[in-house]
């Protein structure tokens, strides 16, 4: 008789709760670095396109070097550089800091390109007509311009939160994280891949949805 022990054990139905678990908290760290980044972006992108000289050549680089260092260098980095300074940060808060800046400056690009859609002969009429400046960018650029370009801010917000998933190199136990602890507890990959995809589907899909109902009410 054999007195071999296994450290397996199979798939069972409260690895499904733990995953909702991890995927609830995937939702929450995408849908605040999503809101904050956007916020950034957008004050980031009008800047690039009225600013002057200076704020170009100082914001551009910087928003470049979040655009071309991969995300997964980004967050290594960042989490092993504030406990240097005396201020260590955890997992969660490192991710949402490093991804609310690569959000901003991929949403900044989005609100440059907005802000641009709008052509200066409606800019120049809506001057003509007593606005102020303010006025013209909160009735006229912003509700054109951001409409010009909601399709593209919905594929960055659809990345970031597949990117999200990057955070679990720290330890932040997100939906990726889960599936990695699951796989090596019952070596059933394909069966918790394929859970852990129906999951990232089931977080996207409405988001996806919703745009989609958007646009079609906006050209109606």
């Amino acid at each position: 008789m054999s007195n071999t022990v296994s450290v397996f054990s199979g798939f069972q139905l409260n690895d499904i709760w733990f995953m909702a678990e991890a995927a609830g908290r995937t939702m929450l760290i995408s849908a605040v670095s999503i809101v904050v980044g956007t916020m950034v972006g957008i004050v980031c992108g009008w800047g690039m396109n009225a600013g002057n000289f200076i704020v170009r050549s100082t914001l551009g680089p910087v928003l470049d070097l979040f655009r071309s260092v991969p995300l997964l260098i980004q967050l290594v980095l960042f989490y092993n550089f504030f406990p240097i300074i005396g201020w260590a940060l955890d997992p969660f808060a490192s991710g949402i800091f490093v991804l609310s800046l690569y959000t901003a400056a991929l949403v900044t690009q989005v609100a440059r390109a907005g802000i641009d859609s709008v052509g200066l002969p409606m800019r120049r009429a809506s001057r003509s007509l007593g606005m102020s400046y303010w006025q013209d960018m909160r009735y006229v650029v912003w509700p054109i311009g951001l409409r010009a370009v909601f399709p593209a801010w919905v594929g960055v917000a659809l990345s970031v939160m597949k990117d999200s998933a990057l955070v679990s190199v720290l330890g932040y136990v997100e939906l990726l994280r889960a599936s990695q602890i699951l796989i090596t507890r019952t070596q059933e990959p394909f069966l918790i891949l394929a859970v852990a995809g129906a999951f990232y589907f089931a977080l996207s899909y409405p988001l996806s949805k919703y745009s989609q109902k958007l646009e079609e009410r906006w050209a109606s």
